[in-house]
């Protein structure tokens, strides 16, 4: 039985799993970043310090089990906001040395890779190896998962994020953050041919949203020029045509990563691959291509999520792999 602690940014949550089956996840998303548009790394990391030991007991509660059943204590060591990543890693490292229990530090796009193997009804793991996309407001890469101890990075963005491109196109077209759930809410009744926005042209299987949000943001102050409520009159139209770009580069860089390594087991995990359009577009590709089996992680488990720590941290609890209270944490963890 596995406690997972998840603080990386702007979500406080713990976990409880038992062998692959989740008793508890509790999260708490800290709603005060909406009023500044984005993550403010001061406020995050003291909104964890207020919020960690209520939602750890609560998801103990619910759960309905004691902290002297647990066999290890798991925490996202990184990659993430420094200060956000200080609170859950102390946190975990007070709380282990209390129980003596083991501590095991995990890599929080790891755990995103592995959350495909929590248990869920309707839901099937992926078999080994398989290539997953990972799509998160902070990183976008293709990572050949040959085992759960053994991943090999193939393609990630140059500079930003496919979640953050969503983030500052919603902003740009005056919605709330976080905007990419907007963007997908509003496109559902527009029309994605309506605009057409730049494609970057990345060599291999990376990837690159820069430009593509200079891009955006030239066409609406061309067309806001020319009329003052363009983008009220043509908002689904705009975010139906910024997502179909988005989804496009993604799907067209996994597919190239697919025919070069000819693993035929797909899975998609991240904040973003809750988007209503990728998974459209996997079904799609899927139907097409018989052999292909596509996975896409419950909506449950692709936000940021103490979930996924555990089940990452129960595979290296198996392998034998725990770490010492000398453990701290990274904020920008290698690979």
């Amino acid at each position: 039985m596995i406690l997972g602690i998840e603080s990386s940014c702007d979500d406080t949550s713990a976990a409880v799993l038992r062998g692959t089956q989740i008793l508890a996840n509790i999260t708490h998303t800290q709603l005060i970043h909406e009023a500044y548009g984005g993550v403010v790394p001061e406020l995050a990391s003291r909104a964890h310090i207020e919020h960690i030991v209520p939602v750890v007991k609560r998801a103990i509660e619910t759960a309905q089990v004691s902290l002297k059943d647990i066999d290890a204590i798991a925490f996202t060591q990184g990659p993430g906001l420094m200060g956000s990543l200080v609170v859950g890693t102390s946190f975990a490292k007070g709380l282990a040395l209390a129980l003596n229990k083991p501590l095991i530090g995990v890599h929080h796009m790891k755990a995103h890779i592995l959350s495909h193997f929590i248990t869920h009804e309707g839901m099937t793991a992926p078999s080994f190896p398989y290539l997953c996309l990972t799509v998160s407001g902070g990183h976008t890469q293709i990572v050949v998962v040959h085992d759960a101890m053994n991943m090999e990075i193939i393609g990630k963005t140059i500079d930003d994020a496919a979640g953050e491109a969503f983030d500052k196109a919603a902003k740009m077209l005056g919605l709330p953050y976080p905007g990419g759930p907007l963007i997908d809410h509003y496109g559902k009744t527009g029309n994605p041919m309506a605009f057409t926005f730049a494609e970057p042209n990345i060599p291999e299987l990376n990837f690159s949203f820069s430009g593509l949000k200079t891009s955006i943001l030239y066409f609406l102050q061309k067309e806001v020029a020319k009329d003052p409520d363009f983008v009220a009159l043509n908002l689904n139209d705009l975010c139906a045509s910024i997502q179909h770009r988005i989804t496009e580069i993604l799907l067209k860089k996994l597919k190239k990563a697919q025919l070069q390594t000819g693993i035929t087991c797909i899975a998609v995990s991240g904040g973003v691959s809750v988007n209503s359009e990728l998974r459209a577009k996997l079904q799609a590709w899927q139907a097409t291509n018989p052999k292909l089996t596509i996975h896409v992680a419950h909506p449950s488990y692709c936000t940021d999520n103490a979930a996924m720590v555990a089940i990452t941290g129960a595979f290296l609890f198996e392998a034998g792999i725990t770490h010492d209270q000398q453990i701290s944490a990274n904020a920008k963890l290698p690979w």
